[in-house]
């Protein structure tokens, strides 16, 4: 069992997603995981042939706890299948102790790369589905056909989310009883809510209403953790975004709504830019000492529906452009508060960006997620008076802060950051 922050302790196995004798690829979804913030889609990241599972599903186990063996297509044992843990590897699955039978690659039916997406999406078994692509191979269109041939039959159930299977445990909803609206009729978390919110029989008791608060849970103890542990210091910026925001709206005109750039995207593209240039904010502290991160990997706060709030990474963000930054967002987000987050992009943060100006925040002073070592907030935008080379003017304004950890820098090179950060703001083409 990966740990998926630094405030879990065990995860629940909810649904493997591969079968034994089934061969996986590096970054194969094999395994849905449930925690207390999130359900969680669990990467694997050796390639090899799924031996053997160690845990069945509705098993609760603690972090690193071995889940599965996987050996390698040639029957000699694959190396440790590890995922990333906010900077040091726990065991996701463990190699073979003995060697296997060589066989053929794949025991299971030939199927294209999105049909086999599809097809654990939909919680399809590929060995009933009948394939009509070349040489028999399994087409998405066939997979399609399947479940819609099985939502038909008597008794066949459609699929849920993750999130919707816990929303519906908390709130006490049968899901036979839900009208899914996701892709294909799946119950979403919203569905189930929804259907919650709908009028009782008189006299059938209302069951509590404790997703929200059981969320707050591991939350609080990660920040209690933090606060307690974590010597914060702060600084703070004001950044003059006037001619930012005169650009950005310049690059969305005539662009469809899907396809413009948002602000955030900006201000996570700056703080990448940042944390690259003064690297002593992005990594971890870890055995006494600081550990820079490789990569830049910049961490995004976001508000669940029903309660609660993750931040997971958006990878690489530096060497990214602002457009691709922008796309990456919006999926994120969307996963994010459908619950089909990846595991490793809970793990792989390395700065955390927390934005609360859509809320009319004029500042945020927030705190660290250990065991990075910063964490930049943002406010709203706002006008206000500036003064600049002897006038005045009314300018659009943001203020930047900055929660960083005294023991892996100090108040100079934080501010060497904030300014970094400012630069990269004001020069948006370079974004």
């Amino acid at each position: 069992m990966p740990t998926l922050g630094a405030d879990m302790t065990k995860g629940t196995l909810i649904k493997w997603l591969v079968k034994t004798g089934e061969h996986v690829e590096r970054g194969d979804v094999i395994a849905e995981v449930e925690t207390d913030k999130a359900d969680l889609e669990i990467e694997v990241f050796e390639a090899g042939i799924v031996e053997r599972f160690l845990v069945e599903e509705g098993a609760s186990v603690p972090v690193g706890t071995p889940l599965a063996i996987i050996a390698s297509a040639t029957g000699h044992p694959a190396p440790p299948a590890a995922a990333p843990s906010a900077g040091k590897d726990r065991v996701l699955a463990e190699p073979s102790e003995r060697p296997t039978v060589a066989g053929p690659r794949r025991s299971h039916p030939r199927a294209t790369p999105t049909a086999r997406i599809l097809a654990t999406r939909l919680n399809l078994d590929l060995g009933a589905v009948p394939g009509s692509g070349v040489g028999g191979d399994i087409t998405r269109a066939d997979v399609e056909r399947a479940a819609a041939a099985s939502r038909a039959a008597p008794g066949g159930r459609g699929r849920a989310s993750p999130r919707a299977r816990r929303l519906a445990l908390e709130l006490g909803v049968s899901l036979e009883t839900v009208r899914g609206t996701g892709i294909d009729g799946a119950v979403t978390g919203d569905d189930v809510q929804s259907a919650a919110k709908r009028p009782s029989i008189p006299g059938e008791p209302v069951p509590p209403q404790k997703g929200p608060v059981a969320r707050r849970g591991p939350i609080a103890a990660l920040m209690e953790r933090s606060n307690r542990e974590i010597p914060h210091y702060y600084l703070s910026l004001d950044i003059d975004v006037s001619a930012t925001l005169e650009w950005l709206t310049g690059e969305n005109t005539g662009k469809p709504v899907a396809e413009r750039i948002l602000f955030p995207a900006l201000l996570l593209r700056a703080v990448a830019i940042a944390a690259a240039q003064v690297p002593g904010l992005n990594g971890y502290w870890q055995d006494g000492g600081f550990e820079p991160a490789a990569d830049v990997n910049v961490g995004f706060a976001i508000s669940l529906r029903g309660g609660g709030l993750v931040a997971p990474a958006l990878m690489r963000v530096d060497q990214a452009g602002v457009t691709a930054v922008m796309a990456n967002l919006r999926d994120l987000v969307t996963r994010s508060r459908s619950g089909r987050l990846k595991a490793s992009e809970l793990t792989s943060g390395t700065i955390t960006v927390t934005s609360l100006g859509d809320l009319g925040v004029d500042n945020v002073f927030g705190l660290i997620f250990p065991p990075q070592v910063a964490l930049v907030g943002f406010g709203r935008v706002r006008e206000r008076p500036w003064a600049e080379s002897g006038m005045l003017a009314v300018r659009r304004v943001i203020t930047a802060t900055l929660a960083a950890d005294h023991r892996a820098s100090d108040g100079h090179r934080g501010g060497l950051f904030l300014a970094a950060v400012e630069h990269a703001l004001k020069e948006p083409t370079t974004l």
